[in-house]
């Protein structure tokens, strides 16, 4: 309650820059009773522009996979309200 707004949101940004941080160097990370953040390589592939039709080749990256904790995911499964995306209004 004593904490300002500026303030709570500097403390969160700090926490998720060292998140980021600690996979970008380690490669995983885990945060009890919430999940596991992992970086994972994704191999390059062949994929077809939706667009043209025309296949194209989509090179190798890096990805971030997240596993929930086991808290978590009961959670939320017994208790989240589902997420309905927001229709969008024609112009």
């Amino acid at each position: 309650p004593e904490l300002t707004q500026q303030t709570t949101k500097l403390i969160v940004q700090t926490v998720l820059d060292m998140i980021v941080e600690t996979l970008v160097k380690e490669g995983r990370i885990e945060l009890r009773k919430f999940g596991v953040f992992e970086v994972r390589r994704r191999k390059a592939r062949k994929a077809r522009n939706p667009k043209t039709e025309k296949p194209v080749m989509v090179p190798e990256k890096n990805v971030v996979t997240f596993q929930p904790g086991k808290g978590m995911e009961a959670r939320v499964r017994t208790e989240a309200k589902p997420y309905e995306a927001k229709k969008k209004t024609p112009k």
